[in-house]
């Protein structure tokens, strides 16, 4: 009898030990992400729903909408200030997961995409990148959302020197370089590496590369090549399928070293919890497929402030056949908002769906429009948002 009571004391004292234990590892788990949570440039939550989503969604896509998390990415150029809250976002993205089988999908929007950037209820059609100049993450957050039917109310921007640290602590990421490729590589490497403080490494020849974090970097931000931005925007998504990947493979250690280094280059308006949800589904997460937005299009100078732009033929077709692609919704209607707003790209341009040079999701291989291989030189006349030679 005695054996017996001595046995539960003993079972019970293990049980309580056990608790306390997981008990402690949860704390130091908690203080660990909090610890990193510091370094970060937080932003406050954006203004209410109702602002930054159209009212007039219809109610389908919405329930739609909720089966997917969407997360708004910005790459800044901000050399000029070192700042988060403006500059030229030359990377936009769209990472959309499906809450059920963690699959992602990865849309850039084209920085030149002729879209409506007014706020408060205004129209006023530029270039998609000019919304982050005007406004910050916030303010383009609102253009993805008014345009395209969207309701992402979270975000994460980085600049060069985020991706170049990162990239180097994942040891590099494989890339085949072609010629006319190879023939830009040291140009933005010797602009990069001053930019980032890090060393430069010649590359003048086509080849496979294991690119370090400023080669991969540069390689990210050529343009002058067939394809111009769109061919841009793939390089970019491209090195982001290799991160992931690598990531993934990563040991504890190294993507510890990762947070410590480049928070302090992020700027986001996600929580703790947040992050902590998300970092907890990072293994189960697979990036399935990426693509360039729009899909149909063309392109013109339109002269003034609004320059060379990329114009959607039309933006209705787009935006629906965006919903398809990011949400597999065959049934999507616009709201009367994107209706309008592609009514008034037409006026505007007087371009619409018959108009399009380029029909399918890979308007990456697009290569008509103001590319200029020779001068690295941009014809764009929107000083707030336009390329220079130096980027």
């Amino acid at each position: 009898m005695g054996a017996s009571r001595a046995r539960k004391k003993k079972k019970h004292r293990i049980i309580i030990f056990t608790i306390e234990i997981l008990l402690l590892l949860v704390v130091l788990a908690g203080l660990f992400v909090w610890s990193k949570y510091q370094k970060l440039d937080r932003q406050p939550d954006m203004i209410g729903t109702q602002d930054i989503i159209n009212e007039d969604m219809n109610q389908s896509v919405q329930e739609v909408l909720k089966g997917y998390t969407n997360i708004a990415l910005f790459g800044l150029d901000n050399r000029s200030n070192g700042s988060f809250e403006a500059g030229n976002s030359d990377v936009i993205m769209i990472a959309s997961i499906n809450n059920d089988t963690k699959e992602v999908r990865l849309v850039s929007v084209f920085r030149d995409t002729f879209l409506n950037v007014g706020s408060d209820g205004t129209n006023n059609f530029r270039k998609a990148n000019y919304a982050y100049n005007k406004g910050g993450a916030e303010e383009a957050v609102r253009m993805l959302n008014r345009n395209l039917d969207l309701d992402i109310q979270d975000y994460v921007v980085v600049d060069f020197q985020a991706v170049t640290e990162a990239i180097d602590l994942l040891g590099g990421v494989e890339v085949e370089i072609d010629a006319a490729e190879a023939k830009w590589m040291d140009f933005y490497i010797n602009e990069t590496a001053l930019v980032t403080g890090h060393e430069a490494h010649s590359i003048t020849q086509p080849g496979t590369y294991t690119l370090d974090g400023v080669q991969a970097t540069s390689y990210c931000r050529i343009r002058y090549t067939a394809g111009d931005d769109f061919k841009r925007a793939q390089r970019q998504r491209e090195v982001i399928a290799k991160m992931v990947e690598k990531a993934k493979n990563a040991d504890l250690f190294t993507i510890n070293k990762i947070i410590d280094s480049v928070l302090d280059d992020i700027s986001t308006n996600f929580t703790a919890g947040e992050m902590i949800s998300l970092a907890s589904q990072l293994m189960n997460y697979e990036l399935a497929d990426t693509t360039g937005f729009p899909f149909h299009l063309t392109t013109a100078n339109l002269g003034g402030s609004k320059g060379s732009v990329v114009i959607p033929c039309d933006l209705v077709t787009n935006v629906t056949d965006l919903h398809k692609y990011l949400f597999n919704d065959f049934n999507y209607t616009p709201s009367n908002t994107v209706t309008s707003f592609s009514q008034a790209v037409i006026q505007e341009t007087g371009k619409g769906a018959d108009d399009a040079e380029t029909t399918g999701v890979e308007a990456d291989h697009y290569t008509k429009g103001s590319q200029n291989t020779d001068t690295g030189t941009d014809t764009d006349s929107d000083t707030a948002v336009s390329d220079t030679a130096t980027q």
